[in-house]
């Protein structure tokens, strides 16, 4: 039995390009539906369509329980919401009102729609954060949660009203991949006590394949291959779906490592204060980053994994001097004590999360790119500084038509190529990578992944790769760090780490990924 049916639905923007296009399926009751497609592919678009939340165009016709409710009213629609369908939102720090508290919001959607007292409301907020497994938090703000217990505290609100059908938008994303694993649980036995529907989108295909019965595989608007998930990812027919697929399986390069000694960390530590008296003095540390060493070879790359909060991208900010920190910090052969060396600036670079938001909106890509010149090499002629942006842009697979242009003009993908090209420039020794590939599409990962290969084949350069990724940590990495609590739980070759794990930790980590 079907209790949604989506025929014929079209969605175009104001210059006329249709950004559906003829978009048909059914959910049936208890199944859930997995859509996978790269950013722009139009699969958000359709969910928000089967809300009533974005207009289609004349033709369309949209089936819940029967009932057609394509060209139905505004109120109509409002109460179809949050009663017959459920919506989880991507990203849940920005779906949340920071200034309420998490019973506040839950108890808010629960009178919003159905006839019961406040007092009866909070009882079933109280039972709806047990169901999700975040209980005791009904007075907590959403940032004083994690990114995994906000997205339960979402899951409760989109639930408090037995919806029949839960439509989840990327609800994993981010996340780390025992955080991811946690979800996809509490989802299945949410569909199992509810007797819900799910529609589960997102551009992770080992996600989908975890939970999905059924997958459609969307791309510029439309559905190119559904079937049942195992068919799908056993015996793909459409060649953009074998690409999507193939991109998870990113190999390893052969480098060319050396003997040679880059960089040793002894005894690290970083602490940040948590706590201060009425005085202003600290009465509680947080040790972030506690008594880690390791060393890497010239050419080598050191994987540095584990679950938001172990102490991974605070390590490798301290590297660069960003953090504060005690212990030795030995780079070719010499003990470090201030980073306002420039030499020593030039030859450690770091690539952030988030190009984004690590890229100036106001400057453009030649600007970005060869601010670095201008500060380290200031009597530099502008015509070779301008070769040498040109020539930098050329090895991260740009080219020159795009120095004039802004961030805001480049994908998620190209956005990192920009802030990859910003550390080459200066012809850096070691290259630290926090989380690169977060969140971006599988085939773009793949290609940002190849791309960092390469420059480092041609360039033998060192890396310390960070990410929660397991699959892309294996496709990189040399030797492996695994991180809990701000301390090291287990370290090795990339071969032993993850084909003969000692500890528990990373054997969840690994097989929570794979």
């Amino acid at each position: 039995m079907n209790i949604l049916e989506v025929k014929n639905l079209n969605i175009a923007v104001s210059d006329g390009r249709k950004v559906v296009d003829d978009v048909s399926f059914e959910l049936k009751k208890g199944e859930i539906l997995g859509i996978v497609g790269e950013s722009g592919s139009g699969k958000s678009l359709t969910s928000l369509s089967v809300l009533g939340l974005f207009p289609h165009l004349d033709g369309a016709s949209i089936k819940i329980s029967d009932k057609e409710m394509a060209h139905n009213s505004e109120e109509d629609w409002r109460a179809v919401r949050g009663n017959k369908i459920g919506f989880i939102f991507q990203e849940p720090m920005s779906s949340l009102n920071p200034l309420h508290t998490i019973g506040k919001q839950i108890t808010e959607t629960i009178i919003l729609h159905q006839n019961i007292s406040l007092q009866e409301a909070k009882t079933k907020a109280l039972e709806l954060l047990k169901l999700v497994g975040v209980e005791n938090r009904l007075n907590a703000y959403p940032f004083e949660l994690s990114g995994g217990q906000r997205q339960r505290v979402m899951i409760a609100m989109a639930v408090a009203n037995n919806p029949e059908i839960l439509i989840a938008d990327e609800p994993t994303t981010a996340l780390d991949v025992t955080v991811q694993e946690q979800i996809i649980a509490l989802l299945l036995d949410l569909r199992k006590k509810l007797d819900m529907s799910v529609i589960f989108i997102s551009h992770d295909l080992s996600v989908i394949r975890k939970i999905a019965d059924r997958v459609l595989v969307m791309k510029d608007g439309k559905i190119i291959e559904r079937g049942i998930t195992e068919k799908i990812f056993n015996h793909p027919e459409n060649d953009y779906t074998k690409t999507l697929i193939n991109s998870v399986n990113i190999l390893k390069n052969i480098n060319k490592t050396s003997d040679e000694n880059i960089l040793d960390v002894k005894n690290i530590k970083v602490s940040f204060p948590i706590k201060k008296n009425f005085f202003g003095k600290v009465t509680e540390m947080l040790n972030a980053v506690n008594d880690v060493s390791f060393s890497l070879n010239k050419g080598q790359t050191l994987g540095i994994v584990g679950e938001s909060g172990s102490g991974k991208s605070t390590l490798g900010l301290s590297l660069v001097g960003l953090n504060k920190y005690s212990g030795d910090f030995i780079y070719c052969n010499k003990t470090i004590t201030s980073y306002k060396s420039r030499e020593l600036c030039k030859e450690i670079q770091i690539v952030f999360q988030d190009p984004y938001n690590s890229l100036n909106p106001r400057m453009n890509v030649e600007d970005i790119i060869s601010e670095g010149l201008m500060v380290n090499y200031p009597d530099m002629r502008k015509e070779e500084r301008k070769n040498k942006v040109l020539s930098v842009l050329r090895e991260v697979g740009l080219s020159s038509k795009d120095m004039q242009k802004y961030p805001h003009q480049f994908s998620g993908g190209q956005r990192q190529r920009i802030a990859i090209a910003r550390a080459l420039i200066l012809e850096p020794k070691l290259l630290i990578l926090d989380e690169p590939t977060s969140a971006l599409d599988v085939t773009i990962q793949a290609q940002v992944l190849k791309l960092l290969q390469d420059i480092q084949n041609k360039r033998n350069i060192s890396y310390i790769f960070i990410s929660h990724d397991m699959k892309a940590v294996r496709a990189m990495s040399d030797k492996v760090i695994v991180m809990k609590n701000g301390q090291i739980v287990e370290q090795g070759t990339t071969e032993d780490i993850f084909n003969n794990p000692q500890q528990n930790y990373t054997k969840q980590l690994i097989s929570a990924a794979l």
